[in-house]
């Protein structure tokens, strides 16, 4: 297995690291240029790329093609767990409910809260998918909110496009702060200050958000109509994530920030109403769900809570999972190991950890919303032969989304393995000074490529402290920032758009959403961008931690 050895050279074309992170970013041309301009099929854009990265890592790159595939398959093997594991079984529970009435309570419920499907969708995609994203992370809050938008009445694509644009402040404290938490391993800085830094950048996008959502459903006519609410919201998830972040607890952030941020929004309803409620949106005029005569239907008390039940109980299933005692016991089965035959080595000979894989079958996400999910058969009187039907009948349903996202999780990973991913993130750090306006620019390419911002930071967090080092910057405002940057690529990601996609029947039409959802992406990252650059100035260097 020695001869099959490979140590990474970040320079290998002509001995350039430009002419190298050229070669390098080809896997991503291709992938988004299918996407986005030939309209191809998220499944078949991806192998196509992949198929790129591959060629790249061995005809480019010294890696030897047994390493490539090796590699490849490693990647394909953690985008099926833990990510689509996740996605499965949360689509799994939507299902169940779907076939025993409960999500229609749910939704009339959600309807009673406000009348005007704008500000159900900001309750739903922002609110409650950020508290998804802080419980689960990984493809939950996108997996369920879209569905649930979609059982709403709105079309397919606007469901899709809003829940993936609403998945973007809470993502730096996704699932407890895991990626704030693989951040402060990989450099070396407390987890305290990491936090709290991106604690002030990630609320500036949330003031913003809930607005947006509402442009996205009802263009400038919504926004003005429903301008209260959507600030309320967005003002309280601001303050709760900076305080939280800052002042309680970094794994809880998101947690405190969305409850807090749904509670005074429905408060607000109480006592104001938006203009227009009666009026249909201009892109979703089909939306005969969320009709005043959609609500007639009088759902008791019993019902109600039936319907709640299984979101209720994720939550106490993954609150339950973080008690130290219980965690250790979830953690005691897991399984680590290197993936066979793949050896990796760093440009300076050090083994890297990325050949590692780790087999949490109980303690993972996806796990716990399995376990949530049997609990639910139990709370929602589904038949367990209908659930079993139902789990069967998701894996169908996800057919092509899983496809596109173990293609994409190769890609990556062939990539990383490859030094491709460390070729570009070396190019974009030898320009120093202005690396404090790029480099959330790396934090977005990191999750456009992995679809996981701790991935993203796992990857290039120790770069940019070395880059800040370099350049005198300071490192825990270029390492918050990957993290920051890392949210907004989120959207754009191939693995979420297939998820997005999958969730609401539209797997193939990737490149759809995608069109729509890259405008806001690169408007927000340009915003982050600024901020990060201004806070490495006089101008706002008062902010940093």
């Amino acid at each position: 297995m020695e001869g099959l050895l490979y140590q990474q050279v970040l320079d290998p074309l002509l001995g350039s690291l430009g002419w190298s992170a050229l070669a390098s970013a080809l896997p991503l041309v291709v992938l988004f240029a299918l996407l986005g301009i030939v309209r191809m099929t998220a499944w078949k854009a991806s192998l196509l790329a992949l198929a790129v990265a591959l060629l790249v890592a061995v005809v480019v790159y010294p890696m030897p093609a047994g390493q490539a595939l090796l590699s490849a398959t490693l990647g394909a093997a953690f985008g099926f767990f833990p990510i689509l594991w996740i996605v499965i079984n949360a689509l799994w529970i939507y299902n169940m409910t779907v076939t025993t009435g409960d999500f229609d309570v749910l939704q009339r419920s959600f309807a009673r809260v406000s009348r005007d499907r704008r500000i159900q969708a900001v309750i739903i995609a922002f609110c409650f998918g950020a508290l998804l994203e802080a419980l689960a992370g990984f493809g939950t809050p996108v997996a369920i909110t879209t569905v649930m938008l979609l059982s709403l009445g709105f079309r397919p694509l606007t469901a899709a496009v809003v829940s993936l644009v609403a998945n973007t402040a809470p993502v730096a404290y996704g699932a407890l702060a895991s990626p704030m938490v693989t951040l402060a391993s990989v450099t070396g800085l407390p987890l305290s200050e990491l936090g709290a830094m991106t604690g002030r950048q990630t609320p500036v996008l949330a003031l913003i958000v809930p607005i947006v959502l509402v442009g996205i459903i009802d263009g400038m006519r919504g926004v003005r109509q429903t301008l209260p609410a959507t600030l309320m919201c967005g003002t309280t998830f601001a303050v709760a994530q900076f305080v939280a972040s800052n002042y309680i607890s970094v794994p809880l952030t998101d947690i405190i920030a969305a409850l807090l941020a749904a509670g005074t929004t429905v408060l607000l309803l109480r006592v104001w109403t938006p203009r227009g409620i009666d009026a249909d949106d201009a892109d979703d005029a089909d939306s005969a769900a969320a009709a005043p005569g959609a609500m007639s239907a009088g759902d008791d008390r019993g019902a109600v809570l039936r319907a709640y039940a299984p979101y209720g109980i994720i939550i106490a299933v993954f609150v339950a999972a973080q008690i130290k005692p219980i965690a250790a016991a979830l953690d005691s089965v897991t399984v680590a190991f290197d993936w066979p035959g793949l050896d990796i080595r760093g440009p300076g000979g050090q083994a890297l950890s990325l050949v590692e894989f780790e087999f949490d079958w109980l303690a993972s996400a996806g796990s716990l919303l399995l376990i949530a999910g049997l609990l639910s058969i139990l709370a929602i009187g589904i038949r367990p032969r209908t659930a079993l039907s139902r789990y069967l009948g998701t894996y169908v349903q996800l057919t092509w989304p899983i496809v596109t996202v173990m293609s994409v999780l190769a890609i990556a990973y062939v990539m990383n393995a490859s030094g491709q991913t460390a070729t570009l993130g070396n190019w974009l750090a030898a320009t120093g000074g202005l690396f404090a306006l790029l480099s959330p620019i790396l934090g977005w390419l990191g999750v456009a490529v992995t679809g996981s911002d701790t991935s993203s930071n796992s990857l290039f967090g120790a770069l940019q402290v070395t880059a800040a080092n370099k350049a005198g910057l300071d490192p825990v405002l270029m390492a918050a920032a990957n993290s920051s940057g890392g949210v907004l690529g989120k959207m754009v990601s191939p693995q979420n758009l297939a998820i997005a996609a999958g969730a609401v029947g539209m797997a193939g039409r990737e490149g759809d959403i995608f069109r729509r959802v890259l405008p806001w992406s690169l408007l927000f990252l340009l915003l982050m961008c600024a901020l990060v650059f201004l806070q490495s100035t006089p101008v706002l260097s008062w902010t940093v931690v």
